[in-house]
C-alpha cells in the first residue's frame, strides 16, 4: 500500500469512528427520551455497496452486525470480509426484497432474513434451510423476521396488515425457518402526508399483534438513519443505519 493509499485508509478509518461515535450517541439520546436501556437496542450497519474494507473497519471499532440487500453482492462481500477479518464473528442479515431462486444462496451465510413477505418466498426459504441442514452448512432453523408494510407500497416491499397474521401461522408451521420477529420499513418522513408519528405506532401494533399471537416473534427491527429516534420511541430494538454511518454511497452502485 502506498503512502497516499495508507492515508486514504487512515483518514476513512478516523471518518467511519466519527459517525459510528454520532450515531450511538443519537441512539443513547432517544432511549434516554423514551426511558429505554440502550444496551435494548441493537445498531445494525447497513453495508449495501460498501466495500469490505469499511467493514473490516467498523469490525474493529465494536460492531457487528451488518445489513445486505442484495444476494450477490452480499455472498462475496462475506467471504472477502472473512479473508480480511477471520478471526471476527460478524452477523449478517439479509434485509432487502429476495427473489426465490436466490433462497439457497442467501441460506448459506445469513444468520437471519429480515425480508419476508409471502408465503412462497417463506417456502422457498424453508427448503433451503432443511438443504442446508441436511449439508451440514446449518445447525438449526433459520431465522427471519416478517416485513411489514404500513402503506402497501411494492415497491419497499412487506406484507400488508390483512396478511400478517396468515403469514406469520404459515411461518410458524415452517420446520426449517423460526419466526422471531418484524421488520418494517416506514415511509419517508419527507414524503408528502406522511406522518413519521403515525407510521411508527402502526408498526408498534403489528408487533405487538404478531407477539401476541406468536410470543417468540419478539424482536422489532425498525429505523434508519432519518427516523431511528421515532422508531426506538415505539419499541424497535434494532435500527438498520447505513448513510448516517458509512456515508453516501455512489447512484451507479444502489
Amino acid at each position: 500500500m502506498s503512502v497516499g493509499e495508507d492515508r486514504d485508509a487512515e483518514e476513512r478509518r478516523a471518518e467511519l469512528e466519527r459517525r459510528l461515535a454520532a450515531v450511538r450517541e443519537r441512539i443513547a439520546q432517544a432511549c434516554a427520551a423514551a426511558g429505554r436501556d440502550p444496551d435494548r437496542v441493537e445498531l445494525m450497519a447497513v453495508t449495501k455497496t460498501v466495500p469490505a474494507a469499511d467493514v473490516a473497519v467498523l469490525l474493529d471499532l465494536g460492531l457487528t452486525l451488518f445489513g445486505e440487500n442484495r444476494a450477490q453482492e452480499a455472498g462475496a462481500k462475506v467471504a472477502e470480509v472473512a479473508a480480511l477479518r477471520p478471526d471476527a464473528r460478524p452477523r449478517w442479515h439479509f434485509i432487502g426484497g429476495l427473489q426465490r431462486n436466490k433462497a439457497r444462496t442467501v441460506v448459506g451465510w445469513a444468520a437471519r432474513v429480515e425480508s419476508v413477505d409471502s408465503v412462497r418466498l417463506a417456502d422457498a426459504l424453508d427448503r433451503a434451510a432443511a438443504h442446508a441442514l441436511d449439508e451440514g452448512r446449518r445447525t438449526g432453523p433459520l431465522p427471519v423476521l416478517l416485513q411489514y408494510s404500513v402503506d402497501g407500497d411494492a415497491a419497499r416491499g412487506g406484507v400488508p396488515a390483512d396478511g400478517l397474521m396468515a403469514l406469520a401461522d404459515h411461518v410458524a408451521g415452517c420446520a426449517g425457518l423460526r419466526l422471531e420477529g418484524l421488520m418494517a420499513v416506514a415511509p419517508l418522513g419527507g414524503d408528502a402526508g406522511v406522518d413519521p408519528e403515525a407510521a411508527f405506532t402502526d408498526i408498534e401494533r403489528a408487533a405487538d399483534r404478531l407477539r401476541s399471537a406468536h410470543p417468540e416473534a419478539s424482536v422489532l427491527s425498525a429505523g434508519m438513519s432519518g427516523d431511528l429516534e421515532v422508531a426506538i420511541r415505539h419499541a424497535s430494538g434494532v435500527v438498520r443505519v447505513g448513510t448516517a454511518l458509512v456515508g453516501y454511497r455512489p447512484l451507479a452502485s444502489l
